[in-house]
């Protein structure tokens, strides 16, 4: 596969705190364009390999290149700029709770860019609109938004500054499968118009089966990477009891 196809390449990854080891060893390669899910069960760092591709986490050994840079050789302002090509949705949306909608989506702009506060109203009220919340979000606070709301807000702000990855820690925790299925199809929606790149950590297999084109699994300190299909094949206890179990005859809509 020719490097520039390749926007996140992991290599020997090892990462630990402590005595305890959460990866060792692992690889992992992210095409440009695609949606992969990455899953795993509790304890197998999920997040915790998602904060370390993006810099808030220092692995113990192995390395990391985004966007074709080696993460951990970078000076501060370096990083600074490769940030800037990245946006990131956590968990809880991660909002500012003393800001308004509009000023926690302006909130990248002010750290990455110098434009006008004109400018910056208008790129904030459009980024609202694009992930589907109605013009008076802009003025609100996040303890006024639903959960729902505030994800979408969340997803806003991480697509603020036009970014070619977009990090997503469990996008559909919290809401409901008709507010999940919404999101998902939000996710997709954007990537194809935008032409993202989407690492997004998820235990949802709705998720999984709705938008992802391949999908990584930590299981054994390492990772699988593969099609649903491929993962459907795999004889691993784990892999075979996520894919195979009762929730997964539902999300998959087998018999």
């Amino acid at each position: 596969m020719p490097d520039d196809d390749i926007v996140i390449r992991v290599r020997s990854l090892r990462t630990q705190f402590g005595a305890q080891v959460v990866h060792d060893g692992l690889d992992l390669d992210v095409k440009r364009g695609e949606v992969i899910g990455v899953v795993g069960g509790s304890g197998t760092g999920k997040s915790v390999l998602l904060r370390t591709i993006i810099g808030l986490n220092e692995p113990a050994a192995g390395d990391i290149d985004v966007l074709g840079v080696n993460v951990a050789a970078l000076p501060e302002n370096e990083r600074r700029a490769l940030q800037s090509r990245y946006g990131v949705l956590f968990q809880n949306g991660a909002l500012f709770s003393s800001l308004t909608v509009a000023e926690n989506v302006q909130v990248p702009m002010r750290e990455h860019l110098d434009m006008p506060q004109t400018l910056m109203d208008e790129l904030a009220a459009l980024k609202i609109a694009m992930v589907g919340l109605p013009p008076d979000s802009c003025v609100k606070f996040p303890s006024e938004l639903s959960g729902g709301m505030r994800k979408r807000a969340g997803l806003a702000r991480a697509l603020s500054i036009d970014p070619e990855i977009l990090f997503l820690d469990e996008p559909t925790a919290g809401l409901d499968p008709i507010g999940a299925a919404a999101f998902d199809h939000l996710i997709r929606d954007l990537q194809q118009s935008l032409g993202l790149t989407v690492f997004m950590v998820t235990h949802d297999l709705d998720s999984l089966a709705a938008i992802c084109d391949r999908i990584a699994v930590l299981v054994d300190k390492k990772i699988r990477t593969g099609t649903m299909e491929e993962h459907m094949r795999d004889d691993h206890p784990w892999i075979h009891e996520y894919f195979h179990g009762p929730r997964a005859r539902v999300a998959l809509g087998a018999g």
